[in-house]
């Protein structure tokens, strides 16, 4: 007789986002013709930009002849979007990566999943809270938690870095013994804080120091507008040996409908294992994932592969440039209005989130129903990310700068 895998049956309710569609859907139908404005998941909307359109046909059309056609491509991408990551986003930057160090896939989510599978089960894991509730629901799928604690919001297996407006939203280091896995996320989501160099630094020095890895997802590093926070975690020294990087096309250059994404895994990074006839062995996190990744994924197809590499052209660069900035003056429209109307407000800067603090002693669900009834306004409760995030409130910048404006004067209306 079968068994299911009963680590699923330890997250509480349905995925936070889905929560959210199923209430938009019954008050859409509630009221008829009330239109909503959506400010809640982080989906683009800008259409992707002249550049990768113009590369999107030009690969459609080569795999319409037999002299160009192209089947399954290199499983670790191709090296001609490799390379141009390799110049443009750690080079540019002073930071040392290979181009075979990089592995091109359908995303940064799913990179952010599967990227557990290569460590033991065994192995520690400290997550931020507030946390994306990827990193965490996939240890707890895999069977890392340990038991669901509903009162506190806990998994009494799990590490949590608590993120609030005491320590600006940036995680310290845990009281006893250091994490084996370590998420950062800089820029933030859902808080939209950042990490400054030195305090990014120090991470690093502390996973080199007790033997962790930290996964670093940097999605949002093309909203950054301060000198002083860090692209890649490769500008920090020391990061080849303790850090894994997870990479979005997503946000950066609106391939949400497109999937691309990068992990880079660099030679640096090794484990000393014993194995069983007693002899040690030196191994590379980038082999396992190599393996892993080839095992699992047949790679990102070469058209949207192409359209990355149009991302990283002078017109690319400078047509995704321009989007971020549209995104980011939504983000300061949201920010500047939420304050006037009395709001304690974060993010914003160099992120494409602002995040709020709910009026008065109102849950962050409570208050989505508040925005969602009396606004029509959709944004994302913070308990959905954690225990921390209570009492909080997501909104985001990828609407179109209209409905921003639409939506920041229903909600002053309300007069909190």
């Amino acid at each position: 007789m079968y068994r299911i895998n009963e680590n699923y049956l330890k997250l509480p309710g349905s995925y936070l986002f889905s929560t959210i569609a199923k209430k938009v859907a019954a008050f859409t139908d509630a009221h008829k013709g009330e239109r909503v404005i959506r400010m809640g998941i982080g989906d683009v909307t800008k259409p992707l930009c002249p550049a990768v359109i113009q590369a999107l046909h030009k690969a459609v059309d080569e795999m319409g002849e037999a002299e160009s056609f192209r089947g399954y491509g290199p499983e670790n991408g191709y090296a001609f979007l490799r390379d141009k990551m390799v110049e443009c986003d750690y080079k540019a930057r002073g930071a040392e990566i290979r181009s075979d160090e990089i592995f091109i896939s359908d995303g940064a989510k799913s990179d952010s999943g599967n990227i557990q599978e290569i460590f033991s089960l065994d192995s520690t894991v400290a997550v931020c809270d507030p946390v994306y509730p990827v990193y965490l629901d996939t240890n707890v799928m895999a069977g890392r938690s340990g038991d669901y604690d509903a009162a506190k919001g806990v998994y009494a297996g799990i590490t949590y870095l608590p993120c609030t407006a005491e320590n600006e939203f940036t995680p310290e280091f845990p009281a006893g013994k250091a994490p084996d896995l370590i998420y950062l996320c800089s820029p933030n989501n859902p808080t939209g804080a950042v990490m400054r160099k030195e305090a990014l630094q120090r991470w690093v020095d502390y996973a080199n120091e007790n033997g962790s890895v930290i996964l670093f997802d940097a999605a949002y590093e093309a909203y950054i507008t301060e000198p002083d926070v860090p692209h890649t975690i490769y500008e920090c020294e020391g990061a080849r040996t303790c850090a894994i990087e997870l990479r979005s096309f997503s946000k950066k250059a609106g391939f949400t409908g497109l999937r691309l994404g990068a992990t880079v895994v660099p030679h640096d990074l090794r484990k000393k294992v014993k194995r069983a006839d007693g002899t040690t062995e030196e191994v590379e996190l980038h082999a396992l994932w190599s393996r892993r990744h080839g095992t699992k994924f047949n790679g990102a197809p070469y058209i949207v592969q192409r359209a990355g590499e149009a991302v990283y052209s002078e017109a690319g660069q400078r047509e995704t440039a321009e989007q971020v900035a549209y995104y980011m003056r939504n983000a300061h429209y949201m920010y500047e209005n939420l304050k006037k109307a009395g709001f304690s407000v974060y993010g914003g800067v160099n992120a494409p989130y602002v995040w709020v603090k709910t009026p008065g002693d109102m849950t962050s669900w409570e208050f989505f129903d508040t925005l969602l009834e009396k606004a029509a306004v959709v944004g994302t409760p913070g308990s959905g990310f954690g225990p921390h995030g209570e009492h909080y409130f997501r909104f985001s910048a990828f609407g179109t700068y209209e409905d921003t404006v639409e939506a920041m004067a229903r909600i002053r209306a309300l007069q909190f």
